[in-house]
């Protein structure tokens, strides 16, 4: 973070209930940097911490498994003091998995614009690569604490439902995985978390048409999926409660 060509203004470090003796290095190497500790609150709880205790007007978060190359903030500035009608920006990013770099799957790739409909399927942008305006969050809201994974694709459902994103065509991250404490590996069945967020803005009642005919579709398509996997595995409540899911959301869509 301290070796960008622009530095941040501030810098406020999460921990969230390290016992690796965090905050002794960074008083020691980063004196300059804010240290807040939480008790294993989670990344959502982690994260809306930072925002709450900075100050500037535009945010950039960096998770504990990336980093950001020398000149991504400067670019992203640059880009948007080019285009003022953006609040939100995001870039391509490279995959590191154990230590080699590999190709982006396609599925991954990034778009721009109005891309509610690029975000149902899977979290479309990395909260890595992204710098949001303040006022973004006192709009829509903060990091959904209630859920313990896919809280970043829970919000860029609510932002790309209200604003267009500003993308930067090179990678301007190294995104590292392959490790064992990852949190796309801690949970079982992730859609169901995609699920309760589709739940989520589609009964907010704030979509337009379009955006909530899709958003409902996806949800029975993900619904119907996750149905199948419980219902496979025995888990009848389970499948009793998606069932009746899909049913209600079936008879919204006719």
């Amino acid at each position: 973070m301290y070796s960008q060509t622009l530095l941040p203004a501030e810098v406020a470090v999460i921990d969230d209930g390290s016992t690796d003796g965090t905050e002794a290095m960074l008083r020691k190497e980063f004196p300059q940097a804010s240290y807040f500790y939480q008790e294993n609150l989670g990344v959502s709880a982690a994260r809306n911490l930072g925002i709450q205790q900075t100050t500037g007007d535009w945010l950039a978060f960096l998770d504990s498994d990336d980093e950001w190359l020398p000149e991504k903030l400067a670019k992203q500035k640059a880009a948007l003091a080019d285009n003022t009608e953006y609040k939100v920006c995001h870039t391509e990013e490279n995959w590191i998995r154990n230590g080699v770099q590999v190709d982006v799957p396609k599925k991954y790739a990034k778009t721009g614009g109005w891309m509610f409909s690029d975000c149902l399927p899977l979290c479309a942008m990395s909260p890595s690569t992204t710098l949001i305006h303040r006022s973004v969050f006192a709009d829509i809201g903060l990091f959904d604490t209630q859920l313990p994974a896919c809280e970043d694709y829970d919000l860029w459902l609510r932002i790309t439902a209200k604003y267009p994103v500003l993308l930067l065509e090179q990678p301007q991250i190294n995104k590292r995985g392959g490790h064992d404490d990852q949190l796309s590996g801690a949970y079982w069945g992730m859609d169901r978390f995609r699920i309760s967020a589709l739940q989520k803005i589609i009964d907010a009642g704030q979509l337009s048409e379009q955006n909530r005919q899709a958003a409902v579709a996806m949800l029975l398509k993900k619904s119907g999926i996750y149905l199948n996997g419980v219902s496979k595995r025995g888990k009848i409540e389970e499948a009793d409660y998606y069932r009746q899911l899909i049913e209600r959301y079936e008879i919204e869509a006719i």
